[in-house]
């Protein structure tokens, strides 16, 4: 480890560190934000419509996963605008292939529910 900080200290540090991106991205990136509404929305129904814990786990887990993959497609949004802001094809593709992975995560939502709700 670079900077030497092991343990405790190690995890406590990384725990902020993650708080400060969760919050910048609150701040600064809109999607994440609607993404979030909807997580809260839903998640009441998550633990209401499951039957059993396994069917609760993976409706809660399939709302998480969209925040999860909105941060780091924003990760990789920052990056290549850190990198340069003019225009590149692999910029480009980087970006678009975040947005697709953001695109999956949401479509599998109403899949996941889907099937569970209805079985």
């Amino acid at each position: 480890m670079a900077d030497g900080i092991k343990g405790w200290r190690r995890i406590i540090r990384a725990t902020k560190v993650s708080y400060v991106g969760m919050g910048w991205a609150l701040r600064e990136e809109e999607a994440f934000r609607i993404e979030l509404v909807i997580f809260f929305l839903m998640l009441p129904f998550a633990f209401w419509l499951g039957e059993s814990a396994i069917e609760r786990v993976i409706l809660f887990w399939s709302l998480l996963m969209v925040l999860v993959v909105e941060l780091l497609n924003t990760a990789i949004e920052v990056v290549v605008d850190r990198i340069g802001l003019e225009r590149h094809v692999l910029s480009g593709r980087a970006k678009d292939l975040g947005s697709a992975a953001v695109h999956l995560s949401l479509l599998q939502v109403p899949i996941v529910w889907g099937l569970i709700l209805l079985s």
